[in-house]
């Protein structure tokens, strides 16, 4: 009976032990992917060329398939973050797409096209 009795203890031990270890590691994990965005420098540029150009052009001025010209928007940071990860007909939204920091730096390098 002693000898159930210790391998039930070190069972329950060993899981608790054994599920505390994967939260600290998932917390160092996300601490380091936080870490690495704050270092790394995204270009909003890059980005913008790569999902927006088909619609709205190099100098956002193109107006495809009902899209605005960039350079008269007067939405704020904000309102252009908004944007990009809602979208609006005919726009889709880039939320599930792209990152927060990416959409953050192709709705400031939209104030660049002006």
């Amino acid at each position: 009976m002693k000898k159930y009795t210790l391998l039930t203890f070190l069972a329950i031990t060993f899981t608790i032990v054994a599920c505390g270890n994967k939260k600290a590691e998932s917390s160092t994990a996300s601490e380091a992917k936080t870490a690495t965005v704050a270092q790394n420098n995204v270009d909003g540029e890059k980005i913008y060329k790569m999902q927006c150009v088909a619609c709205h052009g190099m100098d956002g001025k193109l107006g495809v398939n009902g899209s605005k010209d960039l350079t008269a928007s007067e939405l704020t940071l904000e309102e252009r973050i908004t944007m990009i990860k809602e979208g609006k007909p005919p726009m889709m939204a880039y939320k599930n797409i792209l990152e927060e920091d990416e959409i953050k730096a192709v709705a400031e390098y939209t104030f660049k096209l002006k």
